[in-house]
């Protein structure tokens, strides 16, 4: 018996108080752990609502914007077409944005083979088609215009009209027609 005694060690009187207090400080220990991770599943629930509703605002946006480009370059160029494409449609938020525009009577598969006031011009188009999904009270455009011909600044001039009941325009310009 003695030795079996011997081999179970020496009594520790205070064992019961230090089980305590290791016990109290597992605990607090685990309640942490529990809120960290009952914060971070609703942070990642977050995260993910967020996202979704991102996507869905931005697909909406994307789509009314590409319409309204279509029509609006139509409207400044007197025809042809332009579009707006996602580089990668399944990843919206990291997608980049392809711009494709065809005057009338041209087919151009880069613009940058557009003259530089056609490359204005589309430009144009695509900041007026994002002003009718998402009008300002008010505009300030910077010699927007310059790279234009007569004829289109004269077409730019009369196309800013369509705004003038919901935007105020402050145009910096040289150029007469506008």
């Amino acid at each position: 018996c003695r030795s079996r005694l011997r081999a179970l060690g020496s009594y520790n009187p205070g064992a019961i108080e230090e089980y305590a207090n290791i016990k109290m400080q597992r605990d607090e220990l685990y309640t942490q752990v529990t809120d960290l991770t009952n914060s971070y599943d609703e942070l990642t629930n977050i995260i993910t609502r967020i996202e979704t509703e991102m996507r869905t605002t931005f697909v909406d946006a994307f789509n009314k914007i590409n319409k309204n480009f279509g029509i609006t370059f139509k409207e400044l160029f007197g025809g042809g077409s332009a579009e707006l494409l996602l580089t990668d449609p399944e990843d919206v938020l990291t997608s980049g944005i392809e711009i494709k525009a065809a005057p009338p009577g041209k087919i151009i598969k880069n613009l940058s083979l557009l003259s530089g006031g056609e490359q204005s011009f589309v430009a144009i188009a695509l900041l007026f088609a994002i002003l009718k999904v998402n009008p300002t009270p008010f505009c300030i455009l910077d010699e927007i215009e310059a790279a234009l011909d007569e004829v289109n600044v004269y077409r730019f001039g009369e196309y800013i009209k369509n705004f003038d009941d919901g935007t105020q325009f402050i145009l910096i310009t040289h150029r007469r027609g506008t």
